[in-house]
């Protein structure tokens, strides 16, 4: 029998050794282990902002129906926003002769039941001119960008005193021109200028002074000064306004070309009333000192005169100032329609 080989005793204990590392020792609290923190659960998704589109409309209050005021009258700027979007902004500018005379930021304020908004703005003019009214809103996450159209307002003067010159007298010059009263547009109280402001005064009924005052301006931007002519269907011809004592041409079509101030005949030697057409043209000045002088019947004719007062009196004859005459002279053909009547 083969006899059995020992294991070393100092062998043994190092074979149970990893066994008894681990196991739990009696009466000892196990190690304490960190806890897993789940990962926290994603927010939910905010729902994405609509941008809504704008319209803005603007329009000028206070200013009559030819959006024209004084310089110092008061205008209101009303402005509507649709949709209406809570805490939106609209910006309002507004410019005269190339620059900015106000720019101002307004929040939209809801109108009835929240479909639209609106905006107020009140200016007062402290100079005479255009004005172009801007408004706009910038883009927003909560409503797109949006431009209104440009309003426009004149703005005339209170007054324009004899001898004045500069962008007054252009103004007034340019709205004289426009109702076809014949200056010339270069900043001056010339005498054009102040012969048609008297025209003007005649045609609007006031006082036949030559002064562009406050009431002659409140008459302009109420759209008086005009010439209504009688008989469009006379083709180009001439108008005498006896009433009035003005003059006027009219073009193809019955359209006004130029308004003159005239002196018909006195109460003593009225101015024969009725349609007569121009037979004999005389260039020159006369023995009775009659300019450029244009007959429609027998002697009774159209011609410069050095002495045109506001009112009728003359021979018969409708007088115009001399520096008028040759350019009327020039206008008139033979055969041309002259109508004499009372408004």
């Amino acid at each position: 029998m083969t006899p059995r080989r020992l294991l070393p005793l100092a062998f043994v204990p190092a074979l149970l050794a990893p066994a008894a590392a681990g196991a739990q020792l009696p009466g000892v609290p196990p190690a304490p282990t960190t806890p897993t923190t789940p990962a926290p659960a994603s927010p939910p998704a905010k729902p994405a902002v609509v941008q809504k589109k704008a319209k803005i409309v603007v329009v000028a209050e206070r200013v009559g129906k030819r959006a024209t005021v004084l310089t110092g009258s008061s205008i209101r700027l009303r402005g509507t926003v649709t949709p209406y979007v809570p805490g939106q902004k609209v910006t309002v500018r507004i410019d005269q002769a190339g620059k900015s005379v106000m720019s101002v930021s307004r929040t939209i304020q809801k109108m009835g039941n929240g479909q639209a908004g609106r905006f107020l703005i009140a200016y007062k003019p402290k100079s005479a001119g255009t004005l172009h009214v801007n408004a706009s809103h910038l883009t927003t996450p909560a409503q797109a960008s949006a431009r209104a159209k440009q309003v426009a307002v004149d703005v005339l003067p209170r007054a324009v005193p004899q001898g004045s010159q500069g962008r007054k007298v252009r103004i007034l010059q340019s709205r004289l021109k426009a109702l076809k009263y014949v200056v010339d547009v270069n900043g001056r109280m010339d005498g054009h200028t102040i012969r048609a402001v008297v025209a003007f005064r005649k045609l609007t009924g006031m006082s036949r002074i030559a002064s562009a005052d406050k009431p002659f301006f409140q008459k302009m931007a109420a759209g008086g000064g005009g010439f209504k002519v009688k008989f469009p269907n006379h083709g180009r011809h001439i108008e005498g306004d006896i009433t009035h004592q003005v003059l006027a041409l009219i073009g193809k079509g019955g359209k006004v070309e130029r308004i003159y101030p005239t002196s018909s005949g006195a109460p003593s030697t009225p101015t024969i009333l009725g349609t007569f057409r121009v037979y004999r043209k005389d260039f020159g000045t006369n023995a009775k000192g009659m300019v450029h002088s244009s007959y429609f019947i027998r002697g009774y004719a159209i011609h410069g005169y050095s002495s045109v007062p506001t009112y009728n009196a003359s021979h018969g004859c409708l007088r115009v100032p001399v520096p008028d005459a040759k350019s009327i002279f020039d206008w008139v053909d033979h055969g041309t329609i002259v109508d004499t009547y009372y408004r």
